[in-house]
């Protein structure tokens, strides 16, 4: 089966998962998904992932969800920049998601950075996702 948006469908796994309560869920391993996972790592919105090989070529990503007091830790994930509409931002004209609450994951020549990592390196970039 072919998708037109891995991270979207990656990003929708997320979603269903942390609804239904699951403690973990399953994606298809990419590069970008990986990168992806990392940033909302490193912001504190998941426990951690695992890469796993399913068989020769083919790897799934075991994601650890995470919650706080019994609620998820991620109350809104959002596709920003989809294949039919790409969205690139100047660093200077990034905002802030819900008034520096939560996060926009970008694509930066220097890597895949939340909005804060980004501010930081003064670089810009394609806006991926919102977290909140």
């Amino acid at each position: 089966m072919s998708l037109s948006d891995p991270l979207g469908d990656m990003l929708t796994r997320i979603r269903n998962a942390q609804r239904a309560r699951h403690n973990s869920c399953v994606a298809p391993a990419s590069n970008l998904r990986v990168n992806v996972l990392e940033a909302l790592q490193r912001e504190g919105y998941i426990r951690g992932y695992k890469r796993e090989d399913v068989r020769k070529g083919i790897s799934q990503l075991h994601i650890e969800l995470k919650y706080a007091e019994g609620e998820p830790v991620i109350r809104e994930i959002q596709r920003v920049s989809r294949p039919g509409r790409r969205v690139y931002s100047k660093i200077k004209e990034l905002p802030r998601v819900c008034a520096g609450l939560g996060v926009s994951i970008l694509s930066t020549p220097r890597g895949v950075l939340s909005d804060v990592e980004a501010r930081a390196a003064n670089v810009g970039g394609e806006v991926l996702c919102r977290v909140f």
